[in-house]
């Protein structure tokens, strides 16, 4: 598989198929947040993805050694209000997109250039704009 390049600088944002296939070892998505590390980006992810990645069958012990390299976006009132402004202005509703939603608010915080590796580019092209970058994982 070629190798995808990500920019100098700026942060990588998980969302909830970026950290499963984290957690699994996918060599594509480990390959991909080493690369970003030795270019000096940040990786993020919502605090929210943690949530919806998690499972019954998860290892807890690696899930903890992750996340200690990756810094939580916490969601707060104020994150909340502006993910549901993006529900809005895409034309989602909440109860099927918001933590995509909590996510791309998350996203279009942090330090550019911005990547994403996602498995919704769709859902996230109308949340996102032209504000993140979209890696299909």
């Amino acid at each position: 598989m070629a190798r995808r390049k990500l920019s100098h600088e700026g942060t990588l944002v998980l969302d909830s198929e970026g950290l499963s296939k984290l957690l699994a070892d996918d060599e594509t998505v480990v390959a991909l947040v080493a690369e970003a590390r030795s270019r000096g980006m940040e990786v993020v992810i919502c605090a929210l993805t943690i949530i919806e990645a998690v499972h019954a069958r998860t290892n807890k012990a690696r899930l903890s050694w992750l996340l200690s390299g990756l810094r939580v976006i916490p969601v707060g009132d104020e994150e909340a209000k502006a993910a549901s402004a993006l529900l809005t202005g895409a034309g989602l509703h909440g109860h099927k997109y918001a933590i995509d939603a909590a996510v791309a608010e998350g996203a279009l915080r942090q330090q550019r250039p911005v990547v994403m590796l996602t498995s919704d580019v769709d859902d996230m092209t109308k949340l996102c704009g032209h504000g993140v970058r979209l890696v299909p994982v």
